[in-house]
């Protein structure tokens, strides 16, 4: 059996490919299907999000090589390796067609939401992170840290849905 290192990269190669051929094979008619399945793929991204630092919480109060902090660290890594990162390489990829088709490159609503996708990708970043230290048992951080982290992509998730939908300037 690969590792999970190996099995995580293969899983991000096969979702980008299969992005990538949905993205180029199907052209304009393909607009709401693509929009439908980046819709999906944030909301599954979104899931892990908010999901994962909860593990932290809960795994940063648990003894260390005890069996609860054993099962917290394949929680983790699944989550992460499994749904949320090839998740997030399809929103990505996606939402790259969609804004490429409907030009809304210029539109300043689309820059703030850019930045706060860049600032989520960023959030993701040190979650993943975090996953590698407790995996490791080097995790440093207090449940508190967590409980705070935990609502940063609550309030990315909010402008960025305003900027889609509201479009405010």
């Amino acid at each position: 059996m690969a590792s999970p290192m190996v099995r995580a990269v293969l899983s991000l190669v096969i979702t980008a490919v299969a992005a990538g051929v949905l993205i180029f094979a199907g052209g304009d008619a393909l607009y709401p299907w693509v929009k439908a399945f980046h819709v999906i793929a944030v909301i599954a991204w979104m899931a892990g999000m908010l999901y994962l630092p909860r593990l932290f919480v809960y795994h940063a109060d648990a003894p260390v090589g005890s069996a609860q902090s054993e099962t917290f660290k394949v929680m983790e890594g699944r989550l992460l390796n499994v749904i949320t990162s090839p998740a997030m390489i399809v929103a990505w990829v996606l939402g790259i067609w969609l804004v490429w088709q409907s030009g809304y490159w210029a539109a300043p609503w689309f820059h703030a939401k850019l930045t706060c996708v860049l600032l989520l990708s960023g959030v993701h970043g040190y979650l993943s992170a975090a996953t590698r230290a407790f995996r490791e048992d080097r995790n440093t951080k207090s449940a508190r840290h967590w409980r705070i982290i935990n609502e940063i992509p609550t309030v990315l998730m909010i402008v960025i849905v305003i900027m889609v939908i509201v479009k405010p300037f």
